[in-house]
């Protein structure tokens, strides 16, 4: 067929005359022509669509000419779509970098049809602009297995310029499934993508992320669909091959970069596979919620049974020491030593109780105002008349020497620890939980599931939450925070009643009882377990500060609480305390944006850890008795001088000694550590530094307080051990690393892997609720460790 008037192009003039030729072609044909701007040729092809049976399509073309200027146009008119594209197919990487691909092949859209069947047209139109003669060659296929099956592989190879998409239809009764496409070629990059049954498909690399859900893999890729999200019940599995691999790691190669020239990407094609297998169904999911409850009640009913037995043995206990004392005023019912009365307590105490009221109670035992008690330099009438210097710098401390301040002034100034972490929670909770809500929200409405570095093989959603496991398994730190606030809730009550009853025991023997710290420590828990639920929401690179914040707290909180056992009058104020652990947060912070890498960054953080390790340092060896000025220069040549060149005498604190050069050494070679390496992963780093200094200091606390001929009740022996252990496995399963976001979302799935636990948890799933009761175990094991000292009187109780 011949259309005249049609205007020429390249060398032809205005009103000169264009061939266009229509052939019927047909399918697995291969048609070689040539076409110039002259003429024009339509292929007309046909084929029956049926309605409960998906055909694809496929059109390849090569261009046979290496000239770059006889650019080929492709035009594919369907029903309801239009594909077109040119050849070569000229690709965009990186800064405008182009690639050009002399052999394309495309997946044509395959339009509904309502009837049962239907014979539908397409065209394929070929033209040039060029007047030059090119050739091309051309193929229409069938595409076998286009519709995917259920657990069944199907291997496949892509490139940048043969894309490829496959559909699959919900089966009947299934809900959800996971589509997996994997592929033993870590590059070249490429794109899997989730789109609706529609027309176009985006199947290029520069439109594939318009629409639905995609992510970059390498080896591996994984994304759970459901059918609420796909009216038609079915969707489309698309896989583009990037023409870089800078999205997925890669190297990036150096270019000239003049803007026009054409750059050869060399072969770029990739064998992958495809499955899609059905998710878990709602029985799965509610046994594992009824798991993950029933893990962290058992605790609560270990620890209501505990109670009984403990409460029956007091009440004996007291009624034996009362009739011995003649102490017939006092019974065990009106001491609270029923499991009964117990339980009202708890109920009828708030935790407002921790602050004022039970000092109300005691002060009015005592007929004296606590707002008239303050903590000033001279705190007791034994003060006066002996410096704190005097008392604090001899060789042997023992408990006496460091709790001679007023109870209720040390109550009230430990207490505002939880105050104060209360509030911090509030305050840091709410704008995390806001921008993890904003996360979630972006990421479903883009579909870009770059954003988050979930375990895609183990990811389970639950409404608009996209791993819903690895948030429920983070309800543990939250049952099990609250659980040790309630054991700590009790322990507060008993004590009080003893000192309401001037027990002698309670006054004057034992390390004194201060429970503000351990009240923050339950508090700290719980928001860890909240902070690391809103973190693996979305965890990705910019949040991971939420899940590391409140360790640093319990981990100093820890530190303090178990120098404030033997040092309760020199302890730091909450202020001080919070202040420092805000300083370690900010260099956290600081550490993950400018860490990587940088030289200077790591040169001064290492020289202010050395330096606060030394200033920290002077502080416990001299028990606070010493003033940073401008003359602590001047003193310290002195005491070398003095005492180690003219005297030769060792230190005079060989315990304390041995601790500190023993802490030194540590975190010394934790800062020359940081400096050679440089880890990318500083906010663990960080957490390491404070993981290591407690141990070392909490192992030295046993050793002294057996050396010091104390011993280690049956209880407290057990919490060690068990905690000990279950610390040894949740260690394990914590550096499994499924997935990192110190490198990029292709590469942190390549560490994916399936779920181990009732097919809904994955190993990080067991690291939360491992680590949830190695903490509550550890928190018990500094509750009660030195529950053999309540009967010991504080001046044969010695300070280490």
């Amino acid at each position: 067929k011949t259309l005249s008037g049609v205007p020429g192009s390249g060398g032809g003039a205005v009103g000169e005359t264009k061939s266009v030729v229509q052939k019927d072609a047909e399918f697995d044909v291969t048609y070689n022509d040539t076409v110039t701007s002259e003429n024009q040729t339509i292929y007309a092809f046909n084929h029956t669509v049926s309605r409960n049976k998906t055909e694809g399509v496929r059109l390849s073309v090569d261009v046979l000419s290496q000239d770059l200027d006889s650019t080929i146009l492709f035009v594919v008119r369907q029903k309801q779509a239009v594909l077109s594209f040119q050849v070569p197919l000229i690709l965009r990487g990186l800064y405008q970098r182009k690639y050009p691909y002399n052999h394309v092949g495309r997946t044509l859209c395959q339009p509904p049809t309502r009837a049962a069947s239907e014979t539908q047209y397409f065209f394929v139109d070929v033209s040039t602009l060029s007047s030059q003669g090119t050739n091309y060659q051309l193929r229409v296929s069938r595409v076998e297995s286009f519709t995917l099956q259920t657990d069944k592989k199907f291997s496949f190879t892509a490139s940048p310029s043969q894309p490829q998409y496959f559909k699959y239809v919900f089966p009947d009764g299934v809900d959800t499934v996971i589509v997996k496409v994997n592929s033993d070629m870590t590059f070249p990059c490429s794109v899997m993508s989730i789109q609706d049954i529609q027309c176009p498909v985006y199947d290029l690399d520069n439109n594939v992320a318009f629409i639905g859900m995609y992510q970059t893999m390498t080896k591996k890729g994984a994304i759970t669909v459901q059918r609420k999200d796909f009216p038609s019940n079915s969707f489309y599995v698309v896989v583009v091959v990037k023409t870089e691999d800078e999205a997925c790691g890669g190297p990036l190669r150096f270019y000239p970069l003049r803007p026009d020239e054409l750059i050869d990407a060399g072969n770029r094609s990739k064998v992958l596979d495809v499955v899609v297998t059905p998710a878990i169904n709602s029985k799965v999911y509610v046994m594992g919620m009824l798991f993950c409850l029933g893990i962290f009640f058992s605790f609560y009913l270990l620890t209501f049974l505990m109670a009984c037995v403990e409460n029956k043995r007091y009440g004996l206990v007291l009624l034996v020491c009362n009739q011995n004392n003649n102490l017939s005023s006092s019974s065990p019912a009106d001491n609270g030593s029923t499991l009964m009365s117990f339980l009202f307590d708890i109920l009828s105490y708030s935790l407002l109780y921790l602050s004022e009221r039970s000092l109300d109670s005691v002060g009015r035992s005592r007929q004296e105002s606590l707002s008239s008690v303050e903590e000033d330099d001279y705190d007791t009438l034994d003060d006066i008349n002996s410096d704190k210097n005097i008392v604090r710098t001899k060789k042997f401390l023992c408990v006496a020497d460091l709790a001679r301040k007023d109870k209720r002034v040390l109550s009230k100034k430990y207490q505002i620890y939880f105050w104060n972490i209360a509030t911090i929670a509030v305050f840091y909770a709410l704008p995390v939980i806001q921008l993890v809500i904003t996360y979630q929200t972006v990421v479903n409405v883009t579909g870009n599931q770059d954003i988050c570095y979930y375990n895609f093989l183990c990811a389970h959603p639950l409404g608009a939450l996209s791993a819903f496991n690895n948030i429920l398994s983070n309800l543990g730190y939250v049952m099990l925070g609250l659980l040790f606030l309630l054991i700590v809730l009790k322990r507060d009550i008993v004590h009080n009643r003893a000192l309401v009853r001037n027990d002698l025991n309670a006054l004057e023997c034992g390390i004194p009882k201060h429970f503000g710290l351990f009240y923050a420590m339950g508090t700290a828990l719980m928001m860890e377990g909240l902070l690391s639920a809103c973190y693996h929401v979305c965890p990705n690179y910019t949040n991971f500060q939420f899940d590391t914040s409140f360790m640093y707290m319990i981990a100093g909180l820890c530190m303090l609480k178990l120098y404030q056992k033997r040092h309760p009058d020199i302890n730091a104020s909450a202020y001080t305390a919070y202040a420092c652990l805000a300083a370690v947060i900010f260099f956290s912070v600081l550490g993950v944006v400018f860490g990587k890498g940088n030289t200077v960054f790591w040169i001064i953080f290492s020289v202010i850890h050395i330096l606060a390790t030394l200033l920290l340092s002077t502080q416990l060896y001299y028990m606070g008795r010493w003033r940073l000025d401008s003359g602590v220069l001047r003193r310290m040549v002195y005491i070398i001088y003095t005492d180690s060149i003219r005297q030769c005498s060792g230190p005079m604190y060989i315990d304390r000694m041995v601790l500190l050069v023993m802490g030194n050494i540590v975190n010394w070679s934790l800062a020359a550590y940081g400096l050679i390496e440089r880890p990318n992963d500083f906010a663990s780093y960080l957490l390491a530094i404070a993981i290591c200094n407690l141990l070392l200091y909490f192992a030295f606390y046993i050793i002294m307080k057996l050396r010091s001929g104390e011993r280690i009740q049956c209880l407290a022996l057990v919490c060690i051990l068990f905690t000990a252990v279950i610390w040894g496995f949740a260690l394990y399963f914590f550096f499994q690393g499924l997935s990192t976001w110190q490198k990029t979302p292709a590469e942190s799935r390549e560490h994916n892997r399936d779920c181990i636990l009732l097919s809904f948890f994955d190993d990080h799933d067991i690291w939360h609720f491992l680590s949830s009761i190695a903490m509550f175990g550890s928190f018990l094991v500094l509750l009660t460790m030195d529950d053999d000292l309540d009967t010991v009187q504080r001046d044969k109780i010695y300070v280490f």
